[in-house]
């Protein structure tokens, strides 16, 4: 018999409907693979390239929903044909929303089995091509430099920024690694009256700690061994401006004691100077650390945790402000899609749900980042076959029940046979046989 091209995997945990449905699809000149559960299910559909999923909805352990789910976003555009013997109005609206083509009740014709096989194989080429608007296209972020966002809780950080913006009392900034730390700084000082004074980011943690005292106060000629001249530090750079310490829980207890210094006496000494010099400078300092704990255990000075925190903004996660996903997306779209594709790429509204539904451990920088490679590996648009495996939905299997190694060896070779569209010559080969045992373990 010659088969077609399409490969249909069929899903039931009843083996006289799967028996069945092989022998109608057989008739028919396709190829058919055979799951009895959602596992085994998601096994074949890695192994092998199938153009048709048919499965039923109530199954034992995890049902054909999760698997509806599943596919719908790891595999998006395999059309997808429900058989059920409990049809229900829940069932039904949920399998529309994830994509199915066609919903069969039990008992069935052949005739209906058919026309819904081919409606739902016709579909693939339409849901290939099927390119949707984004549900943000018409939304216009709401920007404050360069901070993006309509949630309550960046509306209540603006708020804060506003207050403290002309003025130079210092301020703490709060926040997970990624949530955007130092675009508050930023807009701190350029959205006021001293912006154009200097404004100088230091990354405390990227600056070895033997180092980082005289990057930041500067040091006089002889001072140690290497320094050939005065040299300027951060700090008088920063003279007359803002200057932003990030990750300042990474200071060493010197550096601390110098930067006590400067806030109580608005005054600095390079390294290796007697003598001080006044400065006037704005000090923002960040961290994702927990100043409190390091205070607890003697790593960080008291005294200079109630200096730094004059005025303290909690920068919240993105989990916590989902609403302003689609306003970040919209940024980083245009961002990218003018660096690498010379024109505005648009995200489809199924790959926008997932990127709202995901919570972000990375924050801002993290979203940036699949952003990004989206538009690098998509057309014209994004959509969810563009977006990493991590981000959609996966399936919690129980756990497997210990197998005699007879039946493990049985699975193992059927795993094999469907991976090689039943070439036993192949299977042998893969699996180290020859093609005589691999039939005599058939048989068996």
């Amino acid at each position: 018999m010659q088969f077609r091209k399409e490969n249909i995997l069929i899903v039931d945990d009843d083996i006289h409907i799967l028996e069945l449905l092989q022998r109608h699809l057989q008739s028919w000149s396709y190829h058919s693979y055979k799951a009895v559960s959602v596992k085994e299910a998601v096994q074949i559909l890695r192994d092998t390239n199938i153009d048709l999923l048919i499965t039923d909805l109530k199954m034992p352990e995890i049902d054909g929903t999760e698997l509806i789910k599943f596919v719908s976003e790891h595999y998006p555009t395999l059309p997808k044909l429900i058989i059920t013997g409990y049809p229900s109005v829940q069932d039904s609206l949920a399998a529309i929303k994830s994509g199915v083509v066609d919903y069969l009740t039990k008992p069935f014709t052949k005739e209906e089995l058919r026309s819904a096989i081919d409606k739902s194989i016709g579909s693939a080429t339409d849901v290939s091509k099927n390119i949707l608007k984004s549900k943000s296209e018409n939304k216009k972020p709401h920007s404050y430099g360069d901070i993006i966002g309509n949630s309550e809780k960046i509306n209540n950080v603006i708020q804060i920024i506003e207050r403290v913006k002309d003025n130079k009392a210092t301020i703490f900034v709060k926040g997970e690694s990624g949530t955007g730390k130092e675009l508050v700084a930023r807009a701190i000082h350029y959205q006021g009256k001293f912006s154009r004074a200097p404004f100088i980011a230091v990354n405390c943690g990227g600056i070895p700690e033997n180092l980082l005292e005289s990057e930041l106060f500067g040091y006089t000629k002889g001072a140690f061994t290497g320094a050939e001249k005065n040299r300027d530090g951060f700090f008088q750079a920063a003279n007359g401006g803002t200057i932003f310490l990030d990750e300042i829980g990474n200071a060493s207890t010197a550096v601390q004691s110098r930067l006590l210094r400067v806030l109580q006496e608005k005054e600095v000494v390079k390294v290796g100077a007697q003598k001080a010099e006044k400065i006037d400078v704005r000090i923002i300092a960040a961290t994702n650390s927990d100043l409190k704990e390091m205070i607890s255990k003697k790593a960080f000075r008291e005294d200079l945790y109630y200096r730094l925190t004059v005025v303290e903004i909690e920068v919240a996660p993105l989990r916590e402000r989902k609403e302003d996903i689609p306003l970040l997306v919209e940024k980083f779209l245009f961002k990218y899609g003018v660096e690498y594709k010379d024109r505005f790429i648009k995200i489809s509204p199924e790959a926008s749900e997932i990127l709202q539904r995901y919570d972000w451990p990375g924050n801002i920088r993290e979203l940036e980042n699949v952003i990004q490679r989206a538009v690098i590996m998509c057309d014209r648009h994004i959509d969810v076959a563009d977006l990493p495996v991590t981000l959609k939905y996966t399936i919690d299997f129980p756990e497997g029940e210990l197998l005699p190694l007879k039946e493990i060896e049985k699975k193992y070779i059927q795993k094999v046979l469907n991976a090689t569209n039943n070439n036993k010559t192949k299977a042998a080969e893969i699996l180290g046989i020859d093609r005589k045992t691999i039939r005599l373990k058939l048989k068996d």
